[in-house]
Order: C-alpha cells, then structure tokens, then sequence
C-alpha cells in the first residue's frame, strides 16, 4: 500500500476546566503546547503540524516558537469537530487529532496510528494499552472494548469488561485519533447521539450512528495533564531528565 500523506492537528484551549490555562504553563521553560509539538514533530508518519486554539494568547506563544497555528471558531461542541474545521482547509488525506495537553506523548504511537488508518478500512483509528499505574475504576479513564477482529465495540468510563470471571481485562483508550478526511468532514453533521451524552464521550457518536472504530494495541504512556498535580509531575520528570533534578535554572 502507498504511504499516505497525514496530517496532525493538536486542540488547545485556554478554558480547560480543572487546569485553566494550561496549554500556557511554562515552568520547563517551555509552554505545556510546545512540549506536546516537538514529541510530535518526531513521528515520521507526520508530514504537517497544526495547533488549533480559540485563543490570542495561545495563537501569540505558538508563533513565538515558530510552530503553525490557525484560529478557530469559539462555539465548536466538541475538540472533533473544531479539528474538521482545520481539517477542511488540509490536503492530507488522514488527520491525525493529537491532545494538546500530552507532552510526553510518544511518537511511535503516532506512527503506529497512521498505519494502522492507512491499513483499516474503518473511518476512524485509534489506540488502547493495558492499564499500568491507573485505576480501572477511575471514570476519568476511558475504558474500550474490541471485538475479534480489533474493532471497537464499546467506550465507557464504567469498568468494562465486568471483572465477574476469566477473561479479557479492561483497556485503557488512548485519546489519540486518526481520520479519514472525507469522514471527518463529516462528522459535524452527525447528531449528537444519547450513549454520548450520558458518557460524554464523543466517540461514542461514531459508533452509534453505525461507523466504526479500528483499535490498536500500543504501549501504555504516561497520559495527559488534566490536574495540577498531573502537571507538577511532568515537571519533575522533565527536570529529572534534563536538568539533574531542578527546573530552577531553565
């Protein structure tokens, strides 16, 4: 098969609810975005980058580091469809919608991703890995189930499968999605589904309106910045591996 031009487009907002402004955080030295950028720019499944904020002051610091970034309408209903927006204006026929809030997110998952949209014949790829240091009962950690042919079946922030006897253990879903462009587009038409707003879970939206979800398995990462005290162990880590312990000096 060809290889498949993609691009990836990173959605960062300003008004995150537990951690406003932290696509903005800087005690590395470097904003939270511009971490989540240079962890993509090395996946060699990646031909374009784009950051799509609703925001000045997000649009003004990814400038600053010389990254592309467009503006977006305010009012999108969810991070799928502000993506079709810029995903409208793209050639590449996969877009790849990489969380702006992941910056240790690991390039050979992207890869991994791309091929396996370049290889299903599923509208929409993503990934899932074993649940290392998280709580399967978490319902902030989104749970998926595939079918036998690694097809998603179900996303839910219940415990699933039901651990009642032997057999398969939950799996955690990477929040990392690859498009067909044409499918994309789509997608902002697709009414809003009842299973979606019960879990508020946007995926669940392609499911229930009968497209499917290919789901490959990658190694589990360490996960996105969705508190303070997410962020302030990335910090640690960072300065762990590149500054002997301390951001102090950056």
């Amino acid at each position: 098969m060809p290889h498949l031009r993609a691009a990836a487009v990173l959605p960062a907002r300003f008004a995150a609810q537990r951690l406003p402004g932290k696509p903005l955080l800087a005690e590395t030295g470097k904003v939270l975005i511009q971490h989540v950028w240079e962890q993509v720019k090395k996946a060699k499944n990646i031909s374009r980058i784009i950051i799509a904020t609703d925001d000045e002051r997000i649009f003004e610091a990814v400038k600053a580091f010389r990254g592309e970034v467009v503006m977006t309408r305010a009012d999108h209903p969810s991070g799928t469809d502000r993506i079709a927006e810029v995903a409208a204006k793209l050639d590449e026929p996969i877009i790849v919608n990489v969380q702006g809030d992941e910056p240790e997110v690991a390039p050979e998952s992207i890869d991994q991703l791309v091929e396996l949209a370049q290889t299903t014949d599923a509208p929409v790829s993503t990934l899932a890995c074993d649940f290392s240091h998280a709580d399967p009962a978490d319902p902030a950690k989104v749970k998926v189930v595939r079918d036998l042919a690694g097809y998603a079946l179900y996303f839910s922030r219940s415990l699933i499968p039901f651990p009642r006897g032997e057999g398969a253990k939950p799996l955690l879903h990477v929040g990392m999605y690859a498009y067909k462009r044409e499918f994309l587009l789509r997608f902002p038409s697709l009414e809003p589904t009842r299973l979606e707003k019960a879990e508020k879970l946007e995926q669940l939206r392609v499911l229930e309106h009968g497209f499917r979800i290919a789901v490959g398995l990658t190694a589990p990462g360490a996960g996105g910045i969705d508190t303070p005290e997410d962020y302030r162990a990335f910090v640690k880590r960072y300065a762990d591996s590149h500054y002997g312990g301390s951001c102090a000096s950056v």
